[in-house]
């Protein structure tokens, strides 16, 4: 999808504002601190990320405001007009809209328009806990096949749960624990098995766009992969039996799906403790692109690339390949310290004291 407009009100430092945008590249330009980033944080939320930052969504609402409204217009591949609603209240449930008709779950925005988003903070993909990989795949899983955001629901319903009744064990289990901790190892077994396999499954169909990615953003090549590394040996529903005891005492899941690591390396050696900052860089560029690229190849959309202030953490090489790097499509981008010399925009929008103009 396309994005033709966006509509805010009462959003972030924003009372209102107006703004379209073409269909290559548009630059937001303006100083730090006066709403760059919480336009490209707008499109992110009606794409269904909810805060790229991690913000709660009362940190959303402009302060005195009872609530925020965002409105899109975008234009589908088969050219049909999609328009987004949506009202964030500072106390309250969200209401969404889509071509007017109201969605039960912040979830079903996930494949109505799609985006992927680059920021300074991706470095930590690489230099991060394996939770952060963990969302970056699973983000990218989602995006590839949206059936699966129910997937990875189930997965955090079922150990919320299984955990909570460790919690409220104390360390030991009666009849009825054990049976109810039962149900949940097998919707844990059966949601979880399926979850990895689709982790796995995506990992290999991106090793190829990685290793591209990788090798134009660096301009230089080198061996790079992203292998999956599980928190547990054979059968899952097994290993839960194994370490039932070990839960047990713990009050906690300590295997499964939100255990294991993505494992990343360059040239054979782990990316997180070996690398230098540039090569760790652009393997976070890679990671992103990559998995933009498997969205794109399977033809079932067009993401909207939102680039949050990258250049300005990128020497002028990087900047250049990122940019030749970059797919065709409608791309934003922010910036506080200029464009980089290969950036060609059609359109720049200045954004100061709360104004968007251009």
């Amino acid at each position: 999808m396309k994005l033709r407009s966006l509509h805010i009100e009462n959003w972030r430092s924003y009372e209102t504002a107006a703004v379209s945008f073409g269909d290559g590249l548009t630059a937001i330009v303006g100083d730090n601190g006066n709403g760059k980033t919480n336009l490209l944080e707008a499109i992110g939320w009606l794409g269904g990320l909810g805060s790229f930052r991690g913000a709660p969504e009362d940190a959303l609402v402009r302060l005195g405001a009872d609530s925020a409204i965002l409105r899109a217009v975008g234009e589908s591949l088969d050219g049909r007009e999609q328009l987004i609603e949506a009202e964030i209240p500072r106390v309250g449930r969200n209401r969404i809209q889509v071509n007017r008709q109201r969605l039960q779950r912040m979830g079903d925005l996930l494949g109505v328009m799609q985006v992927t988003v680059f920021s300074p903070d991706d470095l930590e993909l690489v230099k991060g806990g394996p939770a952060l990989r963990r969302g970056w795949i699973d983000a990218a899983l989602v995006s590839r096949h949206p059936k699966h955001a129910a997937l990875r629901s189930d997965v955090d319903r079922v150990l919320k749960q299984r955990n909570a009744l460790l919690r409220s064990a104390g360390g030991r289990l009666d009849a009825d624990a054990e049976f109810t901790l039962d149900v949940w190892d097998s919707k844990l077994t059966e949601a979880g098995t399926t979850l990895v396999t689709a982790r796995r499954d995506l990992l290999d169909e991106m090793a190829g766009q990685l290793t591209r990615a990788y090798d134009a953003v660096a301009q230089k090549v080198a061996a790079v992969t992203a292998v999956y590394q599980q928190s547990w040996d054979g059968d899952l529903g097994e290993a839960l039996v194994v370490s039932r005891q070990l839960d047990v005492r713990r009050g906690v899941t300590t295997v499964g799906p939100h255990r294991d690591e993505i494992l990343l390396s360059i040239g054979g050696a782990p990316a997180r403790t070996h690398a230098s900052q540039g090569e760790q860089r652009s393997m976070a560029l890679a990671l992103r692109l990559a998995a933009d690229a498997v969205v794109r190849v399977a033809g079932i959309a067009e993401p909207i690339l939102l680039l949050d202030d990258v250049f300005s953490e990128l020497d002028p090489g990087r900047a250049g390949a990122l940019l030749d790097a970059l797919p065709d499509s409608q791309r934003l981008l922010t910036t506080a310290s200029g464009l980089p010399p290969a950036a060609r925009p059609d359109r720049v929008l200045t954004v100061a004291d709360g104004m968007v103009s251009g």
